[in-house]
């Protein structure tokens, strides 16, 4: 049961039409990818140029990166309070501090010729 010389013409030639069908849908396939790469790489590119838009309401970062907590003015002692700092938790009662007191006035001292007398 051979096949007849010209069904094997016909199998050959219809197994090299199917062989160039899969190579034409594998090129389109990889011309596709390639091209959507492409297209999102100038979406983000054109999008990492433009402005920021600013929206009311919306936090400026300038305005963010600036912000200090009250605590951390000049010249306040550190509370190792991070959470009392950020105002989550109430922070413990500030130890009081001694005031100075006001210089003690000296009274001249007293002269014993003005009073008239001897002691």
């Amino acid at each position: 049961m051979k096949a007849p010389p010209q069904d094997k013409a016909a199998v050959a030639r219809q197994q090299a039409e199917q062989m160039r069908q899969r190579v034409r849908v594998g090129m389109i396939g990889l011309a596709a990818v390639v091209l959507l790469i492409g297209l999102a790489s100038a979406i983000f590119s054109s999008v990492n140029k433009q402005q920021a838009v600013n929206v009311a309401g919306a936090a400026q970062p300038e305005l963010v990166a600036n912000m200090s907590a009250p605590a951390s003015a000049p010249g306040a002692a550190p509370t190792n309070e991070p959470l009392a700092e950020m105002g989550v938790t109430p922070g413990a009662a500030p130890t009081p501090q001694a005031a100075p007191s006001p210089p003690a006035q000296q009274q001249p001292a007293p002269d014993p010729a003005a009073s008239g007398g001897a002691l």
